[in-house]
């Protein structure tokens, strides 16, 4: 991405496939190619636009704001205002007077959005042995205990996780749960933890 700074203001914005004009005088694409330095360009009044993500975060767990772009310093720089957290309770959608809509319908708030989460994971976990349970309640017979015990592992290591979920304090707190770190051993772990696996 470049910009067009004159007179100390950033005057377009050109994506860099097709030429461009500065005052009287007519440049062809090549401007944006590797045929022209940076400084080259810089001395015309066009700048390669840096931008800095110190304040972009993961967009899952918040609203970033546009780029705003400002020219300073001999360069051209887009960055992010502060992003704001999204919900992470349910709440009601309201209308225009900021009451709640009737039939009142529920925004999901992030806790709610990761419990599904996990409970899809759980239920895709458990449906290819689900039969089992079918054959064993139709015809009176007893399920592997293997089987059973496994299935009772993964359903309670749900239950956890929801758990986990419901006492996030905030924001950050939920999105470290799912974040995955290399550990002194050299394993890969998250603090919300794995589903048991059927050995």
């Amino acid at each position: 991405m470049f910009a067009v700074v004159e007179s100390g203001s950033i005057t377009s914005m050109p994506n860099g496939n097709k030429g461009i004009q500065i005052g009287d005088i007519k440049y062809s694409a090549d401007i944006f190619t590797a045929k022209w330095t940076e400084a080259q360009r810089n001395a015309i009044g066009v700048y390669t636009v840096e931008i800095d993500e110190t304040n972009r975060k993961n967009e899952e767990y918040y609203i970033n704001t546009n780029i705003t772009y400002a020219f300073g310093s001999g360069k051209v720089t887009g960055s992010y205002g502060t992003a704001t957290a999204k919900a992470i309770a349910d709440a009601n959608a309201k209308d225009e007077n900021g009451d709640d809509l009737d039939p009142v319908v529920v925004i999901k708030g992030l806790k709610t959005i990761k419990k599904e989460l996990i409970n899809n994971q759980c239920a895709e976990i458990l449906a290819p042995s689900d039969w089992m349970v079918v054959k064993a309640t139709e015809t009176g017979t007893t399920m592997d205990s293997g089987w059973k015990t496994w299935r009772a592992s993964v359903r309670t290591k749900c239950n956890s996780m929801q758990t986990q979920i419901d006492n996030a304090a905030n924001v950050d707190a939920l999105a470290a749960l799912f974040t995955y770190i290399m550990q002194e051993d050299k394993s890969i772990t998250r603090p919300l933890g794995e589903f048991p696996v059927k050995e």
